[in-house]
């Protein structure tokens, strides 16, 4: 009987045997070096996640800790909206925080034991999953916000990054209790991917979690699930078109920059691949075709250029910008989102690097507040928007501190959930063959 390399796949999925992706050997050895970095961008680099840290802790409800979704980017702030994925970059960034000693770490695990008891507790949920929107004073429904899988997901990774950074029993308690009592299938009302959203008025959303973006981190968490596992097939059920622009080729739609960086985030991508693609090298591809893009518009908008590039969903555009090639959706007119270069900082560190110390050094009047750079700025009109975005803010801080010690990447990857839904979505290392046995 001979064994084929996806017969030792279909094995690995069904747990009899997990490849090593996070503690050691194959994967452990493939891992590319950090960057290196000068003392003066390591500064820059650390002031960025410093006014990040400090973003997360002062706009966090004392009471629930739960995070506002935005803030006026010098402080002060006192509306009370906060967002569940604003919440689960918090949580992570509380736990860089620790790491780094921001704050006296005592004060931030019981800052950490405070918000997972709440969440864990004291927040309405349906069937687990987390309305996108809440009071933050009180963790009850926004208006009419929808119950959203994919926020969600980032609150839990969020969470499961607490659980490994935090030796205490109540966080590692409060952290399995959230992620066990999802029922993922119930999401998926019905089909092999997940619905988008649900509401009591209008129950469960037409559209689907059914093409490649962000929803990685959501099917992998969902197949993980030691009490309601969603079946491998779902994450084969989701279209993964290519996109051609400049000569790149790679996985995406005609979507914002954020999409190939969000799951990235927590999930170490590098060095292993699926049926489909090595996602790490696809962002890395898709970051370059973005900053071609945008340094091809210089002729109508010069603001952008190789120095200063970077277009994604924020208060530039009030929604999604499609690009990477026609057909092209949305406004475009010479805003730079600092986060789009700060969440490639893993992709492209030197060119996303060049971004940030040229906004700083160049436009620091206009872009850098209290909690750092400002959602979004143009520098042709010299508009600046007044805020920051909590999951911005996130992403960025995330994205750096990997991009510098591969933190997040090392703690959320020891999740053992992690490394069964990546063997059951068939990720193999890079260069691993499989002897044929007779």
């Amino acid at each position: 009987m001979s064994f084929s390399r996806r017969h030792f796949l279909r094995v690995a999925m069904t747990g009899a045997a997990i490849l090593p992706f996070n503690k050691g050997g194959l994967a452990a050895d493939l891992a590319p070096a950090l960057p290196r970095v000068s003392r003066a961008d390591d500064a820059l680099l650390d002031e960025l996640e410093r006014a990040a840290f400090d973003f997360f802790w002062n706009e966090s409800d004392p009471r629930t800790g739960l995070i506002r979704d935005r803030a006026n980017a010098d402080g002060g702030e006192r509306r009370t909206k906060a967002s569940i994925a604003a919440t689960g970059f918090g949580l992570t960034a509380l736990c860089i925080g620790h790491e780094r000693r921001f704050r006296p770490r005592g004060e931030i695990q019981a800052r950490v034991r405070q918000t997972l008891h709440f969440l864990a507790n004291d927040t309405p949920t349906e069937n687990g999953l987390f309305y996108h929107f809440m009071q933050g004073n009180t963790g009850t429904r926004y208006k009419l916000s929808e119950v959203s899988p994919i926020d969600t997901a980032i609150l839990l990774c969020g969470a499961l990054t607490c659980r490994e950074q935090f030796s205490s029993a109540e966080i590692r308690r409060d952290a399995t209790t959230l992620y066990h009592r999802v029922d993922w299938n119930w999401a998926m009302n019905g089909g092999n991917t997940f619905a988008l959203a649900w509401t009591p008025e209008a129950g469960f959303s037409r559209f689907r979690w059914d093409s490649y973006c962000e929803s990685m981190m959501l099917y992998l968490l969902a197949m993980g699930s030691p009490t309601h596992p969603i079946p491998p097939e779902s994450w084969h059920a989701v279209r993964r078109p290519k996109m051609v622009y400049a000569g790149h080729q790679y996985i995406s739609s005609p979507a914002p920059l954020f999409v190939h960086q969000f799951s990235h985030a927590w999930f170490d991508f590098r060095d292993k691949h699926d049926d489909y693609a090595n996602y790490f090298q696809n962002s890395i591809v898709a970051c370059q075709a973005h900053r071609e893009f945008c340094t091809s518009l210089s002729h109508h908008f010069p603001s952008y250029s190789d120095d200063i590039w970077g277009i994604t969903a924020s208060d530039s555009t009030r929604g999604y910008v499609a690009w990477g090639g026609p057909p092209l959706l949305g406004p475009i007119d010479g805003s730079v989102v600092p986060a789009a270069s700060a969440g490639s900082l893993p992709f492209l560190f030197n060119e996303a690097l060049t971004v940030l110390r040229t906004l700083r050094s160049r436009y620091e009047r206009q872009t850098w507040r209290k909690y750092g750079f400002v959602d979004a700025f143009n520098p042709i009109t010299g508009w600046a928007s007044k805020d920051v975005l909590g999951i911005d803010v996130g992403i960025s801080m995330l994205m750096a501190e990997n991009a510098r010690s591969q933190y997040v990447w090392n703690t959320f990857m020891r999740n053992p959930e992690v490394e069964v839904a990546m063997g059951r979505a068939g990720f193999l290392p890079d260069g691993f063959e499989v002897p044929v046995m007779a």
